[in-house]
């Protein structure tokens, strides 16, 4: 119990510490969130490139990098979602990699690298969301919407999860707390509706249902990263957390779905 009580400590004073960054930068938008958005991708892939190489593979870091950096870039100039040419361009990199590198540097180690780049380039709909119509807002509801999804899960799973959900994939992962993150993430959206009466309730309660899916689902896939790794957590940065992929697993999942759900039915 003291060990429990101990890490509990440690993620909320990780979670006080980290959170007011997170907070300034979504207020200030533009460059500072897009610098905290690529800072937080490159950490990110660093953790995933570690993951593939413990199943043989040889990953390349920095041609990932470069593709992030290609990602984020792309939606900083166009600024309405991923243009085609930016995910090209990627691929073409990994795939150029495989010639000039030959036979360092396979094929597979290029899929594992473009996997991870683009799965941790999913991050860039965070900044996307801030470039819409009263995009703080959007953002602050995606991010918190997500985490109370993910607090609720924890909380509800510890005390009444029962039934296991993917007992080969996430041991942990209930159908009481699954239910119980969907039902945290709903709550936000009520929330929101009361502080922002001009939001629509029934498309506001609807995100916050899908929110609770998605970020269960994105959980669920990196637990599949690292049962297939033989890890328990993608690193030790974050005290309390894990890595960044094990804070923010559920924000790759989240933050395209609310970019896109907002544009084309509540702001379209």
């Amino acid at each position: 119990m003291k060990s429990v009580n101990f890490v509990f400590c440690k993620r909320v004073i990780s979670a006080l510490v980290g959170i007011p960054f997170i907070v300034l930068a979504v207020w200030h938008g533009g460059v500072p969130l897009l610098f905290l958005t690529g800072l937080i991708i490159v950490l990110g892939l660093r953790e995933m490139t570690k993951m593939l190489a413990r199943l043989g593979l040889k990953p390349s870091l920095w041609l990932g990098i470069i593709g992030s950096f290609v990602l984020t870039g792309g939606a900083y100039f166009y600024g309405h979602g991923y243009p085609g040419p930016t995910i090209t361009i990627t691929l073409f990199l990994h795939l150029i990699a495989t010639v000039v590198l030959y036979p360092a540097y396979s094929l597979q180690d290029a899929a594992g690298t473009l996997l991870g780049t683009l799965y941790l380039g999913l991050l860039n709909y965070c900044y996307l969301l801030r470039t819409l119509p009263d995009g703080w807002i959007w953002l602050i509801f995606m991010l918190t919407g997500t985490w109370a999804s993910d607090t609720a899960a924890y909380f509800v799973g510890k005390t009444f999860g029962k039934t296991k959900i993917a007992p080969e994939l996430s041991p942990k992962k209930t159908f009481e707390g699954t239910i119980g993150g969907i039902l945290g993430s709903i709550l936000v959206g009520y929330l929101f509706i009361l502080f922002y009466p001009f939001l629509d309730p029934v498309k506001m309660l609807v995100l916050g249902l899908l929110l609770g899916i998605t970020a269960g689902l994105g959980d669920l896939l990196e637990s599949t990263f690292k049962r297939q790794a033989g890890v328990k957590d993608s690193s030790k940065l974050i005290p309390g957390h894990g890595g960044i992929l094990d804070r923010f697993d559920s924000a790759m999942f989240t933050a395209p779905l609310a970019y896109y759900y907002i544009r084309f039915f509540i702001i379209n």
